[in-house]
């Protein structure tokens, strides 16, 4: 599947550019930071930072650096509690509102593409993997080398940057088997798996070997079960 540059089949706001695209010129964030800000997603409301330290596991001065930078960088908002006594009210934090105005001309072209590349492609499956693959080298790449040496640190190097995209990933303790809980393109992937999934499972191939690690085994379930796809990151034979 070829592609021009600024024009990205499968790029939308918050899932990162694909191959061959500059950067955003938005710092990435930490692993750390990436889970205080899911976590803020997650919830309905804002949180107090009592709350966010339990729900996150961080300690309350580590948790505070990272806020300070999640706010500097326009994802979070913070605001005070309505006073209920003497004294300052607490401080909450909540997500910054998404801009979801093009999110929806976002999933009508992926759909649009997806079944151009589904009827015309000799292959639509590899084609959709070559440009994942290398999706997965470039996103790796901006996240630098896994913390842990060898494959046991590329399998949770992967696994953190599907969360990071929005996989919602669920691993067993090897993390050599994942749920992925949550689909960026659910209605698409839904009407044509053999293009969506296998972008996805190409993400997972290029940013496994971008970290050195082997590939083989590795494949992905599409709705396996209920509520997930199952991935398998290593050849357990």
């Amino acid at each position: 599947m070829k592609t021009t540059e600024g024009s990205n089949p499968f790029e939308r706001p918050g899932y990162g550019p694909l191959p061959g695209e500059r950067p955003a010129r938005v710092q990435p964030l930490s692993r750390a930071q990436s889970r205080v800000l899911t976590v803020l997603q997650a919830e309905s409301g804002p949180v107090g930072m009592a709350d966010l330290s339990l729900l996150t596991g961080l300690h309350a001065n580590t948790l505070r650096e990272h806020l300070e930078a999640l706010e500097a960088a326009g994802r979070i908002r913070r605001q005070h509690a309505a006073p209920t006594g003497p004294g300052r009210p607490p401080t909450l934090y909540q997500a910054s509102d998404v801009d979801r105005s093009g999110v929806a001309e976002y999933a009508g072209l992926a759909t649009a593409l997806a079944s151009t590349l589904h009827r015309t492609s000799p292959d639509p499956g590899r084609d959709a993997a070559e440009a994942g693959d290398q999706w997965g080298r470039e996103l790796a790449a901006r996240r630098g080398g896994p913390a842990e040496p060898g494959e046991d640190g590329a399998r949770r190097e992967v696994v953190s940057l599907l969360d990071e995209i929005g996989f919602a990933p669920e691993p067993d303790q090897d993390h050599a088997e994942v749920r992925l809980t949550r689909c960026p393109l659910l209605d698409t992937a839904r009407r044509y798996p053999d293009v969506v999934c296998a972008v996805h499972l190409g993400i997972v191939r290029g940013a496994l070997d971008e970290y050195g690690a082997d590939t083989t085994g590795t494949s992905l379930h599409p709705f396996s079960e209920p509520g997930a796809c199952r991935l398998h990151l290593s050849d357990r034979r």
